[in-house]
């Protein structure tokens, strides 16, 4: 089992690195939080040392082996912690873990389900069950002195990055794909989704081509 890995950043995804390690190159995703504040934490050769969760994924005839990548044990511990809530898996949890963990744990204490529910893949009943769960045994995290991430403008980044690769691979130029997602996301900015992004994307591009025929 792998729990802690150090390399040279080669490439930067949306919610994920490729770290390159001894001649071996190794895919390790991270929160969105962790992931917006991975530059603070390098080496002046571009190294980073990370503590990993590995798993593996199952699948209908495979099992994938998965590392998700944190800073420091005490982020590690939240996510090992997060996961124990019935129906939050590894990689929902990756996806939620997208705001200072200090704010998630002073939420889940407070009861906050206004804002539990702003995490990505939480809805109104989950929520419920994370306090329920977990209200009054994280007070701890809430100590992490992490909430000058700026995890809104980090996670935009992602999205827009994300939306401009699948383009790509549509056989879309960088620079077209960028205009188009940059003109989604002026007519509908508080976008968190994916899908929805490109959806409109679509959408545009079909209204633009009626205006041309007409």
């Amino acid at each position: 089992m792998i729990v802690r890995i150090t390399g040279k950043i080669i490439e930067k995804k949306p919610q994920s690195i490729i770290l390159e390690n001894n001649g071996f190159s190794y895919e390790i995703f991270m929160p969105v939080i962790t992931l917006s504040r991975i530059e603070e934490n390098l080496t002046e050769d571009g190294h980073v040392k990370l503590i990993t969760y590995h798993y593996h994924q199952v699948e209908p005839s495979r099992s994938i082996p998965v590392l998700i990548g944190f800073l420091n044990e005490i982020e590690k511990e939240f996510f090992e912690v997060f996961i124990t809530v019935s129906g939050i898996g590894p990689k929902a949890a990756l996806r939620a873990l997208n705001m200072p963990i200090s704010e998630i744990a002073a939420a889940i204490n407070d009861a906050d389900i206004d804002f539990l529910r702003t995490l990505p893949g939480i809805g109104p009943q989950r929520a419920k069950e994370i306090i329920a769960k977990l209200q009054g045994k994280i007070g701890r995290f809430g100590l992490l002195q992490d909430s000058t991430a700026k995890a809104p403008k980090a996670e935009q980044k992602c999205l827009i990055d994300e939306a401009i690769e699948v383009l790509a691979q549509l056989q879309y130029k960088k620079n077209e794909a960028k205009e188009m997602v940059n003109l989604a996301l002026k007519k509908q900015p508080h976008i968190k989704d994916v899908e929805e992004l490109l959806n409109i994307v679509y959408k545009q591009k079909v209204d633009h081509g009626r205006n041309i025929r007409t």
